[in-house]
């Protein structure tokens, strides 16, 4: 659906902002709303009141800051309280990040939130009589405040806002019904389209799940419907094809640890070589934009270097991280890995079948029920790893399953690149159809709800 201009413009005297609507006002943020940054941190005080807080996170990874939402509790004093307690119209933005990029970022607040109070990193941006709240948390979802804050960002580790740059952001500025217009117009739009990226959205994690349980299904049960089954010897295995076999991991394959960090070295000769961490090793493919480099005696080098062929698996780390695989093909010369990654040495395997079956479902609930778990982390030894019951199909047959598998891939992978590329352009189209409404360059005055 195309919209129609505005009758006349005129020049806005901002060049990033161009033309404006004739009756139209461009003026400093300073003018149209209060701008104060949080001095809440996240620690308590004995002295303090009891708030929740609402921190970084919650305001990046949300659009709306609501009573429903599980925020930290910490601790505020009265003035703190009486100062950034969220308000209904207040837009709470992102004032400090570790990217110019993740500057502005806001969150509107709807209601009156009384209890909850603003956190540090962040500013409040609430509304002056004659400005609508709700206009001016999409004026920071455009491109037109997001670009000026970004060139605004200053610093070098860590970039911010300052008070300045904030007070004197030149906004566009209808009048007040005109604004509460804009507002609602891209509350029913943005509706839509979120209902559009919601479902597709849906569809990637179906495609996820499809995929995952295909691939398993056929690493486990084999490709013929109507071929006999046997008892697998395993509970939570259950039924595999009467002609395959299973080993456990250590009958077909060699685990090799990696190297611990923190050794007294002094006095040794050492060899500097790269080594792959677990941020590096992930599922189906290694990141290699950042490789560290550690210092290995001379006399160690052998038993810590990896070869082509080795199935690398991460120890430990979040969930989903747990037993992660990738084929080490020897894409860097000679390469090392850290002791919480293994190298999985096939024996009398091939690399692929392994590969596949450690990421296969049974796998990693294997993977789960023997780790050491806290909160979202889990770690895995090497001897429960070794312990892996492992499905051994002939060798034909392994080879028949693993093209099916490669197959299967580029099917559900072209499937979820199409809807995670609508996913794309729904948002760009969001972000545009936003920008070109607070900017004036659409005018959404005379439409009908609906």
């Amino acid at each position: 659906m195309s919209f129609a201009g505005y009758p006349a413009y005129r020049e806005s005297g901002v060049e990033w902002l161009g033309l404006v609507p004739v009756g139209w006002e461009v003026v400093p943020l300073k003018r149209a709303a209060s701008v104060f940054p949080s001095n809440v941190d996240k620690k308590s005080y004995d002295d303090g009141f009891p708030v929740r807080l609402c921190n970084y996170t919650d305001v990046y990874y949300h659009d709306c800051i609501t009573n429903r939402m599980e925020l930290m509790e910490a601790t505020a004093s009265p003035e703190q309280i009486e100062k950034f307690t969220l308000r209904s119209g207040d837009t709470v933005i992102t004032k400090d990040s570790e990217t110019a990029d993740d500057i502005g970022i806001g969150a509107y607040v709807p209601v009156d939130l009384p209890g909850i109070v603003c956190g540090y990193h962040l500013s409040i941006i609430r509304p002056l009589q004659g400005t609508c709240g709700a206009f001016v948390k999409r004026l920071f979802d455009s491109h037109y405040v997001r670009g000026r804050l970004e060139v605004c960002a200053n610093g070098l580790t860590r970039v911010g806002l300052s008070q300045y740059s904030l007070d004197n952001l030149n906004i566009p500025v209808p009048v007040y019904s005109e604004q509460t217009a804009i507002a609602a117009f891209l509350d029913r739009e943005t509706a839509k389209i979120d209902g559009l990226i919601g479902e597709q959205e849906r569809l990637v994690e179906l495609l996820r799940e499809k995929r995952q349980a295909v691939i398993s299904h056929a690493v486990t049960k084999g490709l013929d419907p109507s071929v006999p089954m046997k008892d697998s010897g395993v509970e939570w295995l259950g039924l595999v094809p009467a002609h395959w076999e299973v080993k456990r991991l250590k009958r077909i394959a060699t685990v090799q640890g990696g190297v611990a960090k923190g050794k007294d070295l002094a006095g040794q000769r050492t060899v500097t070589v790269p080594y792959l961490r677990v941020a590096n090793v992930q599922d189906g493919y290694l990141k290699l934009e950042t490789i560290a480099t550690m210092e290995i005696p001379e006399g160690e080098l052998d038993r810590y270097l990896l070869q082509p062929g080795d199935v690398l698996m991460n120890e430990g780390g979040d969930f989903d991280k747990l037993g992660r695989g990738y084929i080490w093909r020897g894409e860097i010369d000679p390469c090392s890995h850290q002791n919480h990654v293994f190298a999985v040495r096939p024996k009398s395997v091939g690399s692929e079948w392994l590969n596949a079956v450690t990421g296969s479902d049974y796998a990693q609930f294997y993977f789960m029920t023997r780790s050491k778990q806290s909160t979202n982390l889990a770690s895995i030894s090497s001897t429960n790893l070794m312990e892996l019951p492992v499905v051994l199909p002939p060798v034909g047959e392994q080879n028949e399953i693993l093209r099916f598998i490669e197959v299967q891939k580029v099917q559900f992978d072209a499937l979820t690149a199409e809807a995670e590329t609508a996913i794309r352009l729904l948002r760009e189209r969001r972000t545009a159809l936003i920008s070109a409404a607070v900017t004036g360059k659409i005018d959404v005055r005379g439409i009908v709800a609906g």
